[in-house]
C-alpha cells in the first residue's frame, strides 16, 4: 500500500509561497519568549533524539525549531507527525486503516526497523490526559509484534515528551502518565513533560489556525491530502507559521535558544554542549 501525506509548505525557503501571501495581514508573536522556553525544555528532554511532532498542535514549536537548528546537524532531526489519534479516534482500527497507516508511518520512518535507528525517536505533543500518544504507543507496540522487531532494544530508545498546561504543583498534582497503562512498559525516563503557560497551551491546542485540516482516520486514505490549501483560514495560519521560522532563525533567537540550554540539566552530556555551540555560531 503506498503512503498518503498532507501536503506542507517548504517554510525554510519560502520562495515557493509566491505571492500566495500578499495580501495577508501580519501580526507580532506575542507567545515568542514562552515559545522559546518550551523550545530550550524540549530540547532538553529529548535525549540526544530524533524529534517527532505529532499531530498540529505543536506545529509552532516545530517551525521555531526548524528555523534556528536549520543551519546546524539537527535540521534532519525534526519531524511533522501529521495525525490524529486522539481518544476514539485511535480505538478499533480497521484492517484497511491500519495497513494505510502503517504505509504513512513508514514513510515517516517509523516502522519497526527504522526505531532501531540507534537514537531515541522522540515523540512530542501537547498533553491533556495523554490520548494520543497513548494510542500511537498502541500502534506500534502491536506493529513491533507483528514484524518480530526487538522490543528489548527498542523499548530503551522510546520517549514521550508531553507538553502540559502549567498549573499550581502540589503534591495531589494529577500527571497524565500517571494514569497511562503504557508507562510501566517503558523505562522511567521514557516519559517527560514540559510546562507551558495555560492560556498558550490553549491557543495552540485549541484556537490557533492551522495550515492543513486535522489528519484523521477518515483522511489518511484520501488523495486530496496531497494538494496544498489555499484558502483563507489556511493562509493566515500560513503567515503566522512563516513569521515563526524566520523568528526561529534570527541571531538573537537562537541566541536566546542556546542561553537557556544552559540551564538544562543534559548540559553536562557533550551531545547538548554541541548543539549549544552550534546555536551560538
Amino acid at each position: 500500500m503506498d503512503s498518503n501525506r498532507p501536503f506542507r509548505w517548504d517554510l525554510i525557503r519560502p520562495d515557493q509561497l509566491g505571492s500566495l501571501l500578499d495580501d495577508v495581514q501580519s501580526w507580532e508573536l506575542s507567545f515568542l519568549d514562552d515559545l522559546v522556553r518550551c523550545a530550550a525544555r524540549v530540547l532538553g528532554q529529548c535525549g540526544d533524539g530524533d524529534l517527532y511532532f505529532v499531530g498540529r498542535s505543536v506545529d509552532s514549536l516545530f517551525d521555531l525549531l526548524s528555523g534556528a537548528l536549520a543551519d546546524t546537524t539537527w535540521s534532519s532531526r525534526l519531524h511533522p507527525l501529521p495525525l490524529s489519534l486522539f481518544g476514539t479516534d485511535g480505538k478499533d482500527l480497521s484492517g484497511t486503516e491500519l495497513r494505510q497507516l502503517r504505509a504513512n508511518l513508514t514513510a515517516d520512518g517509523l516502522a519497526p526497523a527504522g526505531l532501531m535507528r540507534g537514537r531515541p525517536t522522540v515523540f512530542v505533543d501537547l498533553v491533556h490526559q495523554g490520548s494520543t500518544f497513548e494510542n500511537l504507543y498502541a500502534v506500534l507496540r502491536r506493529w513491533i509484534d507483528d514484524e518480530h522487531a526487538q522490543w528489548d532494544v527498542i523499548r530503551r530508545q522510546f520517549r514521550f515528551v508531553g507538553i502540559t498546561a502549567r498549573t499550581k504543583t502540589s503534591p495531589n498534582t494529577r500527571r497524565w502518565q500517571q494514569h497511562a497503562d503504557f508507562a510501566a512498559e517503558l523505562p522511567s525516563s521514557a516519559i517527560r513533560n514540559v510546562s507551558l503557560d495555560a492560556r498558550l497551551w490553549s491557543y495552540f491546542g485549541d484556537y490557533q489556525r492551522k495550515t492543513t485540516a486535522s489528519f484523521r482516520r477518515t483522511r489518511w486514505a484520501d488523495p486530496a491530502v496531497v494538494d496544498p490549501p489555499r484558502d483563507e483560514a489556511s493562509r493566515i495560519a500560513l503567515a503566522e507559521a512563516v513569521r515563526v521560522v524566520a523568528a526561529g532563525r534570527a541571531p538573537k533567537v537562537r541566541r536566546q535558544l542556546a542561553r537557556l540550554l544552559t540551564k538544562e540539566p543534559a548540559m553536562s552530556e557533550r551531545w547538548l554542549r554541541d548543539l549549544q555551540v552550534s546555536l551560538r555560531r
